[in-house]
This record gives C-alpha cells, sequence and structure tokens, in this order.
C-alpha cells in the first residue's frame, strides 16, 4: 500500500509541475506576442518548453489541447472538414471618401428614424447620439475561433460566411492565439490573421538564398499558411493575430466594451483604436493612419469604422451580407487590376508618338483610370503587353497611371501583339526612331496632334493661363479652321466662336454650350493673358527639354526676349544646370525661321513680355539660397505654385524629380514616390512646418 501511495503522491507532483508550467510558459507567451515584452530570454523560454515537452512524453495521459506542446504536431490532413458557423459570419461594405461615409450616417439615421426611434428624425447629419469604434482594418486573413470552457476547441476561415473549414491544427500554432482564456467561459470570437512586415522580409530573404521564388506580398502567406494540410508548414510561419469581435453575447453594451472584454480574456487586440464622437473625427483618424501606413509594421488598406452602441447595432441589423451598422473606409488602392482593352498612340507636342493603353475602367487611388501610359515600344515588348491582356497598373508618382505587371496566366489565346505604326495614325506622316533614342517622332511639323498638344500646352495655367480654353475646345477651333498656331488665338472675335454653335445643325463643326456668355468670357481670358512674364513666355514655347525651372534661370540670365533670341550655345551653357544638348536644343529653335515668324507673330497681336527679377532678402535667403527643393504631397498652407515662388524668390531652385543633387524634399498630407526616393538616396526631409520656417 505504501507504494501505491508514493507512486500516487509522484503522479500528483509530475501533473502539479505540468500545470505550472503550461502556465509559466503561456505567462511569457502573452507578454511576447500579446504586450510585446519580455521579462526571460528565449533560450530560457524554449528550456521550459523543453522540459514541460519531456515530461509530457513520460505521461502522456496528462497532456491536454490547451497544452503549449499541441500548437505543432499532428500528421498532415487529406483535407479540410466543413465546418457551419454558430452564425452568419458578415462582410463589411466598403466606402471610398468622406461624402460616402456622411451618406451612410444618413441612412442609418433615416432607418432608425423609420424604425420607431424618433430622436434620430432630426439634425440630418449632425450625429445625434451615435459614436462610432475606429480601428485599422489588417489586410489579412479572417479566424472564427471558439472556446469551450476556457479552451480553444476549434478555429475555422470564412469560407462563404456560412460554412468555413476546420484549421484549428494550423491556428494552434499561432503563438498569439491563447491556447486558454482566463476565465472558463464558452465564446466565440472573430479576428484577422495576418504577417509582420518584418517577418515577411525575413522569409523572402530565405527564399532568395535558397534561389525560390519570392512571395508576393505578406496577405498572400498568411491565406497559404492558414489553409496548409500539414500543420508543421504553418508552424514555420511567424503569423500573427489580432481578434475583434465577439460573437457571443455576454451581455456587452458597446463595441469599445468587446475591446476590453477580449483584453481581459488574454487575447491580442489591436490598441491603436479610438472613439470618434462624430465623422470629423472619424475623418481625422483615418487621415492620420493613412499618413502612418508606410511607417507600419503591418498591412492595414483602411479603417473599419463601427457604431459603438451594440442597442442600436442590433436595430440596424444587416441587409444581404452586411451589417448596416459598420463600415470599411478604405484608402485609396495603390495597385489594381484591370484589362486592356485597346492599345492607341498619343501624338505628343513636340511629335513623340507614346503607346497608352485603354482599359476597362477601374477606381485606383481614389480616382476612375480608364487609360494608362505604355512610355514606349521598348517597354511593351519589355513587358509583353497585348491588346485583351489583363495588367497591373499603379500611379507613377501618384500621378500618372502606368501598366507595370502582365498576367500572362490569364491569357486566353486571342490577344493581340502591338508593333509601332509606320504612319502617324493622325496625319499619316512618316514616323521615324531618332538614333540614340527609344521614342518615334512624326516627322510632319503640321500634324494636327502636334498642333493639338502644343496650343493646349500653351494656353495652360503654367504657360498663358487661359481660362476656359482646354483640349476639347482647341480641338474644336482647330476643326474650324480658326487657328492655325496660338499667335491666332489673340485674333478671335466673339463673333467668330458664337456662329460655331448656332450653325451646328448645319455644319460638322460646333462647340457644344457655347452661348454668347461662353464665348464672350473666353474672349475675355485670351485678351487678359496677353501680358505674361518672361519665364511662363519661355516654357509657353515648347522647346524640346526647356522645363519650367530652366524657363526661370533663362530669364533671370537674359532678362528680355531680345537678348535670348540672339544668344549662341557659349551663353546658353553658361546658365546653370544648362548643358550642351539643352543649348543646342535652344539655338536651334530661336534660329528657326519659321520660329522667328511665330515671334513676330506674337509681337504684332499685342503679346506684352516683362520680366521683374525676384527679391531674395531677409532670412530665408541665408538658408535657402542656390538649394534645391522637391515638393510632394499636399501643403496646408498654401498652394504647390505659391511654394515654388517662395523658394524662387530666396534664391532657392524648384525641381520635379528627386536625384543626389537635391537639397530638400518638402513633404506634404498624402506624399507620393518622390517621398520613398528621398529616402532611399539619403535626401533630407523636411516637413511643411520646417519649410516654411526656412524661407522666412
Amino acid at each position: 500500500m505504501a507504494i501505491i501511495k508514493k507512486e500516487t503522491r509522484d503522479r500528483k507532483e509530475i501533473r502539479n509541475r505540468i500545470e505550472k508550467l503550461k502556465k509559466e510558459i503561456d505567462y511569457h507567451r502573452y507578454l511576447y506576442h500579446v504586450l510585446d515584452r519580455q521579462e526571460i530570454s528565449d533560450s530560457a523560454l524554449d528550456s521550459l518548453k523543453h522540459e514541460l515537452a519531456n515530461l509530457e512524453k513520460q505521461y502522456p495521459e496528462f497532456i491536454t489541447p490547451d497544452s503549449p506542446t499541441q500548437r505543432v504536431g499532428g500528421d498532415p490532413l487529406k483535407k479540410f472538414t466543413k465546418v457551419k458557423h454558430p452564425e452568419p459570419m458578415l462582410s463589411i461594405e466598403d466606402i471610398f471618401n468622406f461624402q460616402e461615409l456622411k451618406d451612410w450616417e444618413d441612412y442609418m439615421r433615416d432607418y432608425l428614424f423609420k424604425s420607431g426611434l424618433s430622436k434620430f428624425g432630426s439634425d440630418k447629419g449632425s450625429g445625434g447620439d451615435f459614436d462610432y469604434f475606429c480601428e485599422r482594418k489588417i489586410d489579412g486573413v479572417d479566424i472564427i475561433l471558439t472556446y469551450k470552457n476556457g479552451v480553444l476547441f476549434n478555429a475555422a476561415t470564412r469560407g462563404n460566411g456560412l460554412i468555413g473549414e476546420d484549421v484549428t491544427q494550423n491556428i494552434k500554432t499561432i503563438e498569439a492565439i491563447p491556447l486558454r482564456l482566463e476565465k472558463n467561459i464558452n465564446i466565440v470570437v472573430r479576428g484577422e490573421i495576418f504577417l509582420q512586415k518584418k517577418d515577411f522580409q525575413k522569409l523572402n530573404r530565405e527564399r532568395e538564398k535558397q534561389g525560390l521564388s519570392l512571395y508576393a506580398n505578406p496577405r498572400n502567406i498568411a491565406a497559404g499558411s492558414v489553409r496548409q494540410l500539414d500543420p508543421k508548414i504553418t508552424a514555420r510561419r511567424p503569423l500573427d493575430c489580432y481578434i475583434f469581435e465577439i460573437v457571443t453575447d455576454l451581455g456587452q453594451k458597446t463595441h469599445q466594451e468587446v475591446h476590453q472584454i477580449l483584453n481581459d480574456l488574454g487575447f491580442k487586440t489591436d490598441r491603436r483604436t479610438q472613439i470618434c464622437v462624430d465623422l470629423r473625427e472619424v475623418e481625422s483618424y483615418y487621415s492620420e493612419w493613412q499618413k502612418k501606413r508606410p511607417e507600419s509594421s503591418f498591412d492595414y488598406d483602411g479603417v473599419v469604422v463601427v457604431l459603438n452602441s451594440i442597442a442600436l447595432q442590433r436595430k440596424l441589423s444587416f441587409i444581404g451580407k452586411s451589417p448596416r451598422w459598420m463600415r470599411a473606409y478604405k484608402f485609396p488602392g495603390q495597385e489594381v487590376a484591370t484589362k486592356v482593352e485597346d492599345i492607341v498612340i498619343q501624338v505628343g507636342r513636340t511629335g513623340v508618338l507614346t503607346p497608352v493603353a485603354k482599359l476597362v475602367p477601374t477606381r485606383l487611388m481614389g480616382s476612375v483610370v480608364s487609360r494608362a501610359t505604355l512610355h514606349n515600344q521598348d517597354e511593351i515588348d519589355r513587358l509583353d503587353v497585348r491588346v485583351g491582356d489583363t495588367v497591373i497598373i499603379e500611379k507613377a508618382g501618384d500621378v500618372i497611371p502606368a501598366v507595370i505587371r502582365v498576367l500572362k496566366n490569364l491569357r486566353s489565346g486571342k490577344e493581340k501583339k502591338f508593333k509601332m505604326p509606320t504612319a502617324c495614325p493622325l496625319c499619316q506622316g512618316e514616323v521615324r526612331k531618332k538614333s540614340g533614342e527609344v521614342a518615334y517622332y512624326c516627322q510632319n511639323k503640321n500634324c494636327f496632334a502636334v498642333q493639338r498638344r502644343y496650343l493646349t500646352h500653351f494656353a495652360s495655367k503654367k504657360c498663358f493661363d487661359i481660362e476656359g480654353l482646354g483640349p476639347k475646345i482647341v480641338n474644336k477651333l482647330l476643326e474650324a479652321g480658326l487657328i492655325s498656331d496660338p499667335a491666332d488665338l489673340f485674333k478671335l472675335e466673339k463673333g467668330d466662336i458664337i456662329p460655331l454653335e448656332s450653325s451646328a445643325r448645319d455644319s460638322r463643326v460646333s462647340i457644344q454650350g457655347f452661348a454668347e456668355k461662353s464665348a464672350d468670357n473666353l474672349i475675355k481670358a485670351i485678351t487678359k493673358s496677353k501680358r505674361i512674364d518672361l519665364p511662363r513666355f519661355i516654357q509657353s514655347l515648347g522647346i524640346r527639354h526647356v522645363g519650367e525651372q530652366t524657363a526661370i534661370d533663362l530669364a533671370e540670365r537674359f532678362k528680355n526676349l531680345e537678348e535670348l533670341t540672339q544668344a549662341e550655345e557659349n551663353n546658353f551653357i553658361a546658365v546653370n544646370d544648362i548643358g550642351p544638348v539643352v543649348s543646342r536644343s535652344l539655338v536651334d529653335w530661336f534660329k528657326n525661321k519659321k520660329n522667328q515668324k511665330f515671334l513676330e507673330k506674337l509681337k504684332k497681336a499685342g503679346v506684352q513680355i516683362y520680366f521683374i527679377p525676384p527679391v531674395k532678402s531677409g532670412a530665408g535667403q541665408l538658408k535657402a539660397q542656390g538649394k534645391r527643393f522637391v515638393l510632394t504631397g499636399s501643403l496646408k498652407g498654401m498652394k504647390r505654385e505659391r511654394a515654388k515662388e517662395k523658394i524662387r524668390s530666396v534664391g532657392g531652385r524648384v525641381s520635379e524629380a528627386v536625384s543626389p543633387k537635391t537639397d530638400f524634399v518638402v513633404v506634404g498630407e498624402e506624399p507620393g514616390s518622390k517621398y520613398e526616393e528621398a529616402k532611399k538616396l539619403g535626401v533630407k526631409i523636411i516637413s511643411e512646418e520646417e519649410f516654411l520656417e526656412m524661407i522666412g
């Protein structure tokens, strides 16, 4: 009997040791994977896990589902079994701008009012008794976790919202998910599995060393890992998880309380949430996390906005597969897939032929895109873009959409290759490729497309700034034969324009909507533009290689048009940043007899050119004199053109592209690719506040 008692006592001690080890290991798991804290070293924690594994190996009867050793184990599955969710797992309807956010609030107020809550029938748009719980929308994979008596019983994918797949063995490998809760309760929760950016980069570095193809993005790895039939493969992927919803009714009154309960139970949640009392605060939260997105440790693609009151949530219920009381306020997409319907040629103002992809219209970074540049024939050949292809497009510099990748696996076999035409598609003039360049040019100097582009450039804001004279109106004026070059604009009379509409039924030419007042406004805008400063005049001429900053440099050096037209190559090369190519282009333009006649024609039309030297004084001059600035993003304190003027007024220079020669990149709200380029090159980045302090 004594021996039996001793054996019983030893087994009891063993079981107690196992229980204590489990609790200690889980405590340090919670610190590290949930709170991002660490009290003991990795090696010390490994030794505790090793002891537990050995004890359970000797005493398998003490192994429980919540043991840390059960995170990795089990034979590979042949297939996943189906799991019915306790209630529908709804999807979230997307919105993309503040107006849609306001429309959603109005919709909820109207619905509640019609449901009998009279207090929501007035003050539309004010918010009433609404407050919102906001959290970042993680770009990961949905997971539904079921706990029985506080122990993880089942983990399932969302599937179609009603039925998912049982991935319990894989989910047990994720350290951020507790196998046992702080309370012995029955509960169903919902969360998002994802991969931290640093872990994604580490995985790709390892694959690169092994000569394997690289993973496309963290979300793809998370999705693939969750659905691995072998849990040991999942265990090798450092997955993370945030829980954001309690499906079970525990008496919670608000969504804020939901998160507090989740924290108390030991779940990992997003700690960067916020209660917003109105939509202005929601917009502020959205803007803040949009700015911080590049520096975030994980990917998120928007903000989830939840009506905080659960009583109101129940009143609103859901429609279709989406709750009425929740929206995903998505950030503008940086890349999107669409289809190439055609490849057409655009003829630029210098005669360059640029291939452009006509796309199935799609939303990209907040706007609908239907065209994207393909740059040149060499780029088309490199990407192997064909008409009918499904492609990935992005906004280059956050402005001009460009095709960056072809999804060749989606080809049907009906796609057509593209070749640059030998004749201009608009004037049928000869097309030739210049030696040493990738560009093709229309050789017809009178090409309609060249003239149209040039006239539009001439009238643009940075040149003559003729308000109301856009591409469509330029087209009609050319078609009517009213203008053949920009100088003809200054000869137009009101009576020349009005008949175009009045005779629309009898003529192929018309300017739709050109009423008498519209015609009068256009003539006034043209007359007003006759007085122009020298830098903008130089830029308006469309001389190859001469942009905004070069035009300013030329104006400051030569002071008037007469000096400029008589300058030789060596005079131009003496100007800051002008080399042999630009100087030759300038000489060729001003020596051309046709261009000389054009300048004389402008003078006779009454165009007056003036030059005011920039005032360079004050503290700003000392800090900015001779420095090169690049602007990116929206400035709160002033418009982009005003900022450029301020830089030049204190002797600074403005560039459109970031290079090693750039001194400062001024970053406003929603900066573009120039910000990333500056970081790569180590160029000094300054805020709008620092910029304003510098220029005085």
